[in-house]
């Protein structure tokens, strides 16, 4: 995948929704927050992932210090504020070095790594936008899938003690996408090794399994939709999901 012209791509949509959107208006999945903070947080959040790679940042950097941190107040000037976030990103990483080793909450990883969790961050928020303006929301079976991935690997890769661990000893969780032509993509198997999580793409016989459209098991697992309205299928004992979408809130 394409993960730079995947977050271009993804910017603009969701550039569209925040032009057309009451920038006062609430958004349920995001409680306490409005268009307008929900569309200064991605903003932002882009500047904070590129300063972090121009740096080649060893540490955390404040995100309500970065430069040109707030939007204009016109909406043309809001919105291409809005995208060159992900353009100064972009610019970044080619001046760093897409390999160059910077900080992320997860560990030091290639600069590369920002685009994609960029990218991610962005699809689920534009699901937030366009739920909260009562618009349909798509997306691609290839890139629904590789956001639940990553959203597997974030919590495999956090370390030890930093949360409640999400599977309790002895319990398994599978993944499995509705899209036959994701192949093992489409699969996601997780156990826990301890006080870590081991993923895997594989299809395997586990405590709970949850069965839907990509899409949908995304929405499902970032808590965009109640499990009981997201057109998934739970096989097996129904409280290991409830645990595990219970201690994995951001």
């Amino acid at each position: 995948m394409d993960y730079s012209a995947a977050l271009l791509e993804q910017n603009r949509l969701l550039g569209e929704v925040f032009r057309g959107a009451d920038h006062g208006a609430p958004v349920p999945t995001c409680p306490e927050w409005t268009i307008q903070q929900l569309f200064r947080h991605i903003g932002r959040g882009d500047r904070w992932a590129a300063q972090i790679v121009a740096e080649k940042a060893d540490g955390p950097r404040d995100p309500r210090q970065v430069p040109d941190g707030k939007p204009p107040a016109d909406i043309d000037g809001a919105i291409e504020w809005y995208h060159g976030g992900v353009r100064t990103l972009l610019d970044a990483v080619g001046a760093t070095g897409p390999d160059t080793p910077v900080w992320t909450f997860v560990g030091p990883r290639p600069a590369s790594w920002w685009i994609r969790r960029r990218l991610h961050e962005t699809t689920v928020h534009r699901a937030d936008a366009e739920l909260a303006v009562g618009r349909d929301y798509t997306l691609s079976p290839e890139l629904s899938a590789d956001c639940i991935s990553e959203w597997f690997e974030i919590f495999a890769a956090e370390p030890a003690g930093r949360r409640t661990p999400p599977l309790d000893d002895g319990s398994t969780l599978h993944l499995h996408a509705a899209e036959k032509d994701l192949g093992s993509a489409g699969e996601w198997f997780i156990r826990r090794d301890g006080d870590a999580l081991g993923v895997e793409h594989s299809h395997a016989k586990a405590t709970t399994a949850v069965r839907g459209r990509s899409v949908d098991l995304l929405l499902a697992l970032t808590r965009r939709r109640p499990t009981d309205d997201a057109g998934v299928e739970i096989i097996g004992d129904r409280s290991v999901w409830d645990t595990w979408l219970d201690r994995t809130g951001f």
